[in-house]
Protein backbone atom coordinates (compact mmCIF):
# COMPACT_ATOMS: atom_id res chain seq x y z
CA UNK A 1 0.00 0.00 0.00
CA UNK A 2 1.20 3.51 -0.78
CA UNK A 3 2.63 5.22 2.29
CA UNK A 4 1.30 8.39 3.88
CA UNK A 5 4.61 10.07 3.07
CA UNK A 6 4.29 9.19 -0.62
CA UNK A 7 0.73 10.54 -0.73
CA UNK A 8 1.86 13.80 0.86
CA UNK A 9 4.86 14.07 -1.47
CA UNK A 10 2.53 13.84 -4.46
CA UNK A 11 -0.04 16.23 -3.00
CA UNK A 12 2.53 18.86 -2.02
CA UNK A 13 4.13 18.69 -5.47
CA UNK A 14 0.75 19.42 -7.05
CA UNK A 15 0.04 22.27 -4.64
CA UNK A 16 3.46 23.84 -5.26
CA UNK A 17 3.05 23.58 -9.03
CA UNK A 18 -0.52 24.81 -9.30
CA UNK A 19 -1.78 26.80 -6.30
CA UNK A 20 -3.05 30.20 -7.35
CA UNK A 21 -0.99 31.93 -4.63
CA UNK A 22 2.54 30.56 -5.24
CA UNK A 23 3.98 32.73 -2.49
CA UNK A 24 2.08 30.64 0.08
CA UNK A 25 3.24 27.20 -1.05
CA UNK A 26 6.54 27.17 0.87
CA UNK A 27 4.75 27.71 4.17
CA UNK A 28 2.22 25.00 3.28
CA UNK A 29 4.96 22.48 2.56
CA UNK A 30 6.91 23.28 5.73
CA UNK A 31 3.77 22.95 7.87
CA UNK A 32 2.67 19.59 6.44
CA UNK A 33 6.17 18.10 6.47
CA UNK A 34 6.65 19.20 10.07
CA UNK A 35 3.38 17.53 11.03
CA UNK A 36 4.47 14.35 9.25
CA UNK A 37 7.83 14.37 11.07
CA UNK A 38 6.06 14.91 14.41
CA UNK A 39 4.05 11.73 13.84
CA UNK A 40 0.73 13.56 13.56
CA UNK A 41 -0.47 11.16 10.86
CA UNK A 42 0.71 7.89 12.36
CA UNK A 43 -1.96 5.25 12.89
CA UNK A 44 -4.48 6.96 10.61
CA UNK A 45 -6.12 5.17 7.71
CA UNK A 46 -6.30 7.05 4.42
CA UNK A 47 -9.68 8.57 5.19
CA UNK A 48 -8.38 9.84 8.53
CA UNK A 49 -5.23 11.12 6.83
CA UNK A 50 -7.34 13.15 4.40
CA UNK A 51 -9.36 14.69 7.20
CA UNK A 52 -6.31 15.53 9.34
CA UNK A 53 -4.23 16.91 6.48
CA UNK A 54 -7.14 19.04 5.28
CA UNK A 55 -7.38 20.56 8.76
CA UNK A 56 -3.65 21.27 8.73
CA UNK A 57 -3.69 22.70 5.20
CA UNK A 58 -6.47 25.09 6.06
CA UNK A 59 -4.79 25.94 9.37
CA UNK A 60 -1.74 27.32 7.57
CA UNK A 61 -3.66 28.56 4.50
CA UNK A 62 -7.38 29.13 5.12
CA UNK A 63 -8.61 28.21 1.65
CA UNK A 64 -11.80 26.12 1.68
CA UNK A 65 -10.94 24.51 -1.67
CA UNK A 66 -7.49 23.30 -0.55
CA UNK A 67 -8.17 19.73 0.58
CA UNK A 68 -7.34 16.04 0.49
CA UNK A 69 -10.44 14.00 -0.34
CA UNK A 70 -10.94 10.29 0.25
CA UNK A 71 -13.20 8.24 -2.03
CA UNK A 72 -14.70 4.83 -1.37
CA UNK A 73 -14.26 3.73 -4.96
CA UNK A 74 -10.72 3.48 -6.34
CA UNK A 75 -9.84 5.86 -9.16
CA UNK A 76 -7.43 5.53 -12.04
CA UNK A 77 -4.06 7.19 -11.58
CA UNK A 78 -3.74 7.70 -15.33
CA UNK A 79 -4.62 11.12 -16.73
CA UNK A 80 -8.16 10.92 -18.02
CA UNK A 81 -8.63 11.90 -21.70
CA UNK A 82 -10.56 15.15 -22.01
CA UNK A 83 -13.42 13.60 -23.99
CA UNK A 84 -13.82 10.83 -21.41
CA UNK A 85 -13.86 13.33 -18.54
CA UNK A 86 -16.39 15.49 -20.37
CA UNK A 87 -18.70 12.53 -21.05
CA UNK A 88 -18.47 11.40 -17.43
CA UNK A 89 -19.37 14.85 -16.14
CA UNK A 90 -22.24 15.19 -18.60
CA UNK A 91 -23.69 11.92 -17.30
CA UNK A 92 -23.38 13.20 -13.74
CA UNK A 93 -25.04 16.51 -14.60
CA UNK A 94 -27.88 14.73 -16.42
CA UNK A 95 -28.46 12.43 -13.43
CA UNK A 96 -28.71 15.55 -11.24
CA UNK A 97 -31.16 17.18 -13.67
CA UNK A 98 -28.52 19.84 -14.29
CA UNK A 99 -28.84 21.00 -10.71
CA UNK A 100 -32.51 21.95 -10.96
CA UNK A 101 -34.36 20.11 -8.20
CA UNK A 102 -37.61 22.13 -8.38
CA UNK A 103 -39.14 24.79 -10.60
CA UNK A 104 -42.67 25.83 -9.68
CA UNK A 105 -45.21 28.54 -9.03
CA UNK A 106 -45.97 29.37 -5.40
CA UNK A 107 -49.05 31.12 -4.02
CA UNK A 108 -49.25 34.76 -5.02
CA UNK A 109 -47.70 34.03 -8.43
CA UNK A 110 -44.17 33.84 -7.05
CA UNK A 111 -41.72 31.62 -8.91
CA UNK A 112 -39.45 29.19 -7.05
CA UNK A 113 -36.23 27.56 -8.28
CA UNK A 114 -34.34 25.05 -6.11
CA UNK A 115 -30.79 24.76 -7.49
CA UNK A 116 -28.39 22.13 -6.12
CA UNK A 117 -25.49 22.68 -8.57
CA UNK A 118 -24.52 25.03 -11.42
CA UNK A 119 -23.66 23.06 -14.58
CA UNK A 120 -21.55 24.42 -17.44
CA UNK A 121 -23.65 26.48 -19.82
CA UNK A 122 -23.04 24.17 -22.77
CA UNK A 123 -24.32 21.18 -20.84
CA UNK A 124 -27.09 22.72 -18.76
CA UNK A 125 -28.26 25.52 -21.03
CA UNK A 126 -31.45 23.84 -22.30
CA UNK A 127 -32.53 22.83 -18.78
CA UNK A 128 -31.81 26.32 -17.43
CA UNK A 129 -33.85 27.83 -20.26
CA UNK A 130 -36.72 25.42 -19.54
CA UNK A 131 -36.73 26.41 -15.87
CA UNK A 132 -36.72 30.10 -16.70
CA UNK A 133 -39.56 29.56 -19.18
CA UNK A 134 -41.63 27.94 -16.41
CA UNK A 135 -41.27 30.99 -14.13
CA UNK A 136 -41.40 33.62 -16.89
CA UNK A 137 -44.91 34.81 -16.08
CA UNK A 138 -44.48 35.10 -12.31
CA UNK A 139 -44.43 38.44 -10.50
CA UNK A 140 -41.41 37.69 -8.29
CA UNK A 141 -38.86 34.91 -7.94
CA UNK A 142 -37.10 32.94 -5.20
CA UNK A 143 -33.80 31.22 -6.07
CA UNK A 144 -33.03 28.64 -3.40
CA UNK A 145 -29.28 28.02 -3.11
CA UNK A 146 -29.34 26.65 0.42
CA UNK A 147 -28.18 23.23 -0.81
CA UNK A 148 -26.10 24.36 -3.78
CA UNK A 149 -22.64 22.77 -3.63
CA UNK A 150 -21.04 24.73 -6.46
CA UNK A 151 -20.49 24.56 -10.18
CA UNK A 152 -19.19 26.23 -13.30
CA UNK A 153 -18.35 29.94 -13.81
CA UNK A 154 -19.90 29.73 -17.29
CA UNK A 155 -23.06 28.30 -15.73
CA UNK A 156 -23.17 31.15 -13.22
CA UNK A 157 -22.73 33.59 -16.10
CA UNK A 158 -25.72 32.05 -17.89
CA UNK A 159 -27.97 32.07 -14.82
CA UNK A 160 -27.04 35.69 -14.03
CA UNK A 161 -27.72 36.79 -17.60
CA UNK A 162 -31.42 36.06 -17.20
CA UNK A 163 -31.71 38.74 -14.50
CA UNK A 164 -30.35 41.67 -16.50
CA UNK A 165 -31.68 43.45 -19.57
CA UNK A 166 -28.72 43.05 -21.93
CA UNK A 167 -25.11 41.95 -22.41
CA UNK A 168 -23.55 45.04 -20.85
CA UNK A 169 -23.24 43.89 -17.22
CA UNK A 170 -19.76 42.92 -16.02
CA UNK A 171 -20.28 40.03 -13.61
CA UNK A 172 -16.91 38.65 -12.56
CA UNK A 173 -13.27 38.14 -13.53
CA UNK A 174 -11.19 34.99 -12.96
CA UNK A 175 -7.40 35.08 -12.83
CA UNK A 176 -5.71 31.80 -13.82
CA UNK A 177 -2.20 31.07 -12.53
CA UNK A 178 -1.19 28.59 -15.24
CA UNK A 179 -1.74 31.06 -18.07
CA UNK A 180 -1.15 34.23 -16.01
CA UNK A 181 -4.29 35.62 -17.60
CA UNK A 182 -7.62 37.06 -16.50
CA UNK A 183 -10.94 36.19 -18.15
CA UNK A 184 -13.88 38.57 -17.92
CA UNK A 185 -17.45 37.33 -17.54
CA UNK A 186 -20.27 39.55 -18.82
CA UNK A 187 -23.97 38.91 -19.20
CA UNK A 188 -24.86 37.13 -22.44
CA UNK A 189 -26.64 38.77 -25.34
CA UNK A 190 -28.66 35.80 -26.58
CA UNK A 191 -30.77 33.66 -24.25
CA UNK A 192 -33.08 30.75 -25.04
CA UNK A 193 -35.87 31.87 -22.68
CA UNK A 194 -37.33 35.24 -21.62
CA UNK A 195 -35.24 37.47 -19.38
CA UNK A 196 -36.37 38.12 -15.82
CA UNK A 197 -34.86 41.60 -15.54
CA UNK A 198 -37.77 43.71 -14.31
CA UNK A 199 -39.16 41.90 -11.26
CA UNK A 200 -37.92 41.34 -7.70
CA UNK A 201 -35.68 38.37 -6.89
CA UNK A 202 -34.79 36.84 -3.53
CA UNK A 203 -31.89 34.39 -3.10
CA UNK A 204 -31.84 31.91 -0.21
CA UNK A 205 -28.45 31.01 1.28
CA UNK A 206 -27.13 28.78 4.04
CA UNK A 207 -23.80 27.84 5.60
CA UNK A 208 -23.73 24.94 3.10
CA UNK A 209 -23.94 27.16 -0.01
CA UNK A 210 -20.54 26.94 -1.69
CA UNK A 211 -18.34 27.97 -4.62
CA UNK A 212 -20.47 28.51 -7.77
CA UNK A 213 -23.58 28.93 -5.63
CA UNK A 214 -21.74 31.63 -3.73
CA UNK A 215 -20.70 33.39 -6.92
CA UNK A 216 -24.30 33.49 -8.14
CA UNK A 217 -25.34 34.95 -4.76
CA UNK A 218 -22.44 37.42 -4.66
CA UNK A 219 -22.93 38.69 -8.21
CA UNK A 220 -26.63 39.34 -7.75
CA UNK A 221 -26.09 40.98 -4.35
CA UNK A 222 -23.22 43.26 -5.40
CA UNK A 223 -25.12 44.37 -8.50
CA UNK A 224 -28.20 45.02 -6.34
CA UNK A 225 -30.30 42.67 -8.43
CA UNK A 226 -31.47 40.40 -5.60
CA UNK A 227 -32.08 40.38 -1.88
CA UNK A 228 -30.17 37.61 -0.08
CA UNK A 229 -32.03 35.90 2.76
CA UNK A 230 -30.59 33.27 5.09
CA UNK A 231 -27.11 32.57 6.44
CA UNK A 232 -23.56 33.56 5.51
CA UNK A 233 -22.21 31.07 2.97
CA UNK A 234 -19.16 28.80 3.36
CA UNK A 235 -16.55 31.00 1.66
CA UNK A 236 -14.96 29.26 -1.36
CA UNK A 237 -14.07 31.55 -4.28
CA UNK A 238 -11.28 29.68 -6.09
CA UNK A 239 -11.84 27.47 -9.17
CA UNK A 240 -10.12 24.20 -8.43
CA UNK A 241 -8.37 21.24 -10.07
CA UNK A 242 -8.94 17.72 -8.68
CA UNK A 243 -5.87 15.48 -9.03
CA UNK A 244 -5.60 11.82 -7.90
CA UNK A 245 -2.52 11.19 -5.74
CA UNK A 246 -3.46 7.65 -4.68
CA UNK A 247 -6.21 5.23 -5.77
CA UNK A 248 -8.53 6.51 -3.03
CA UNK A 249 -7.09 10.01 -2.45
CA UNK A 250 -7.50 13.24 -4.44
CA UNK A 251 -5.88 16.60 -3.79
CA UNK A 252 -7.94 19.64 -4.72
CA UNK A 253 -5.78 22.59 -5.75
CA UNK A 254 -7.22 26.07 -6.30
CA UNK A 255 -5.62 27.22 -9.56
CA UNK A 256 -7.53 30.47 -10.12
CA UNK A 257 -9.32 33.19 -8.16
CA UNK A 258 -12.37 35.38 -8.62
CA UNK A 259 -12.05 39.17 -8.76
CA UNK A 260 -15.36 41.01 -8.63
CA UNK A 261 -15.29 44.15 -10.81
CA UNK A 262 -17.34 46.14 -8.29
CA UNK A 263 -15.67 45.17 -5.01
CA UNK A 264 -12.22 44.26 -6.35
CA UNK A 265 -12.24 41.17 -4.16
CA UNK A 266 -14.32 38.04 -3.52
CA UNK A 267 -15.92 35.92 -0.80
CA UNK A 268 -13.00 33.56 -0.09
CA UNK A 269 -12.77 32.66 3.59
CA UNK A 270 -15.54 35.03 4.66
CA UNK A 271 -18.57 33.86 2.71
CA UNK A 272 -21.38 35.93 1.25
CA UNK A 273 -23.39 37.75 3.90
CA UNK A 274 -27.18 37.88 3.49
CA UNK A 275 -29.12 41.12 3.40
CA UNK A 276 -31.65 39.54 5.76
CA UNK A 277 -30.04 37.16 8.27
CA UNK A 278 -32.26 34.30 9.45
CA UNK A 279 -31.84 30.59 10.12
CA UNK A 280 -31.64 28.62 6.90
CA UNK A 281 -34.85 26.73 7.63
CA UNK A 282 -36.74 30.04 7.97
CA UNK A 283 -35.28 31.68 4.85
CA UNK A 284 -38.06 30.77 2.42
CA UNK A 285 -40.82 32.07 4.67
CA UNK A 286 -38.88 35.29 5.32
CA UNK A 287 -38.17 35.77 1.61
CA UNK A 288 -41.84 35.33 0.72
CA UNK A 289 -42.77 37.92 3.35
CA UNK A 290 -40.26 40.29 1.77
CA UNK A 291 -41.50 39.73 -1.77
CA UNK A 292 -45.18 40.04 -0.81
CA UNK A 293 -44.68 43.24 1.23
Amino acid sequence: MITHGAILDAALARITAGYVFPERTAAIEVAIRNRLAEGAYEGLDQRGLCERVTEDLQGVCPDKHLRLLWSEEPQSMDEEPEDVARARFERYAREKNYGIRRAEQLDGNIGYLDLRMIPPAGVGGPAIAAAMQLVASTEALVIDLRQCSGGSPEGVQLWCSYFFADDEVHLNDIYDRATDSTRQYWTLGHLAAPRYSDRPVAVLTSDFTFSGGEELSYNLKVLKRATLVGQTTRGGAHPTARIPVAPHVTVTVPTARSINPVTGTNWEGIGVEPDVAVAAEDALEKALEHLRA
